[in-house]
């Protein structure tokens, strides 16, 4: 039943009454307030007391500490969306309870899944602007924030490992009976890496049939317009499958077509907090080619995340409405305390299944999306209850 209909802005033609806006209303504030709060909290806890250390001991500007606390608030914006949209649907629903204004609405036949619908379409607005923040605003600051302390510390670190290159390919073979096992088909090494070149190289290669070969060679880069590599003073041994050498080949110069994946790996250098969920996909080709199982699942695991954690304001939306349409005599210090419990309980929940999907035990879609399928069930049951 429709109590009326605002007419600006257009909010007629999206079928919006005067009940949807007034519980918008009552959103937005706690909202606006849980957003401040849960801001300030993670800068002071997670960057503001380690950049007033580097500027009493270390000599930090107070222009530079300001820059860097700057770029890493959109890292701290993403998490507080959740906990802010739990904060407002608690508020707001427990305000509207203890007031009996939900018992009026429901005594003129409101359905109480119809007095939520305001707060899941503010909620989805929210995993909009999560999912942007979280994927395009923070990695990107992150990153400038990372090289901007480096270079105001004199701790310049280079976007590329310098040394110490070790990339195993594997590949997968059935053997006769039928069984199908992963089994090395190239290792790179190279001592040292200058961004372009690479020095020092060795390389053990199996991808040929009954023949193996090592590579040895001074310096080698990749050749971009030809889509090889370019290998300079160096040596192939062929070795045959019993063992001994078959052919050595001493070269000046020699193009030889393995994948660019080394130089690719080497010139990765950043934290998974520091890439989109572009960059994140595209680095997982990149160690699946690698065949770093560990890294792999990992990364897979993060990426997950990246989707799953906007969605977070989904379900604390969906709570914080289930248990503020309870009749109840709630205030604000009451639902302060209810969320910060429920917070710290999902997140421990969430890093639990994080660190189990990151040593194999759960499935990475399983470890990211579990707490948010536990979370969903517990709003369902709780709006069950509450209808009853």
């Amino acid at each position: 039943m429709k109590i009326g209909k605002y007419k600006l802005f257009g909010l007629s033609n999206l079928g919006l009454s005067v009940m949807d806006l007034y519980i918008a209303k009552e959103l937005i504030l706690p909202f606006i307030f849980g957003m401040g709060i849960f801001t300030s909290l993670g800068l002071s806890i997670g960057t503001l007391f380690e950049l007033v250390r580097k500027v009493t001991e270390s000599g930090l500007f107070l222009g530079v500490a300001l820059k860097v606390l700057w770029l890493r608030m959109p890292e701290f914006i993403v998490f507080a969306f959740p906990m802010s949209m739990l904060l407002a649907a608690l508020m707001a629903y427990s305000r509207l309870s203890s007031d009996s204004e939900l018992i009026a609405l429901r005594s003129i036949g409101i359905n109480p899944y119809r007095l939520i619908l305001p707060c899941v379409i503010f909620s989805l607005v929210v995993v909009g602007v999560t999912f942007t923040v979280n994927n395009f605003v923070a990695p990107a600051a992150n990153y400038q924030a990372a090289i901007t302390l480096d270079k105001a510390l004199k701790e310049s670190k280079p976007t590329f490992r310098e040394s110490n290159i070790l990339i195993p390919e594997e590949k997968t073979v059935r053997f006769p009976d039928g069984k199908k096992r992963e089994v090395l088909n190239r290792l790179f090494y190279a001592e040292e890496f200058d961004g372009e070149q690479m020095k020092n190289i060795t390389v053990l290669d199996r991808s040929q049939k009954n023949v193996d070969q090592i590579i040895t060679a001074q310096s080698a880069n990749w050749n971009i317009a030809d889509n090889t590599w370019d290998f300079f003073q160096g040596t192939i041994y062929l070795i045959t499958p019993d063992g001994s050498y078959r052919n050595i080949v001493r070269f000046e110069h020699q193009q030889i077509a393995f994948p660019r994946t080394p130089i690719d790996v080497a010139r990765q250098n950043r934290d998974y907090n520091e890439m989109s969920l572009i960059q994140a996909r595209e680095y997982l080709k990149v160690l699946e080619v690698g065949g770093k199982t560990k890294k792999i699942r990992k990364l897979k695991v993060r990426i997950q995340q990246k989707i799953a954690l906007p969605f977070v304001c989904l379900v604390f939306g969906l709570i914080g409405a289930a248990i503020g349409i309870k009749p109840q005599n709630t205030g604000k210090a009451t639902s302060f305390g209810i969320c910060i419990g429920l917070i710290f309980a999902y997140y421990l929940l969430a890093f639990i299944c994080s660190s189990l999907g990151v040593w194999g035990v759960l499935l990475p879609f399983l470890a990211a999306w579990l707490p948010n399928f536990l979370g969903l069930s517990a709003a369902g049951l709780l709006l069950f209850t509450s209808t009853r």
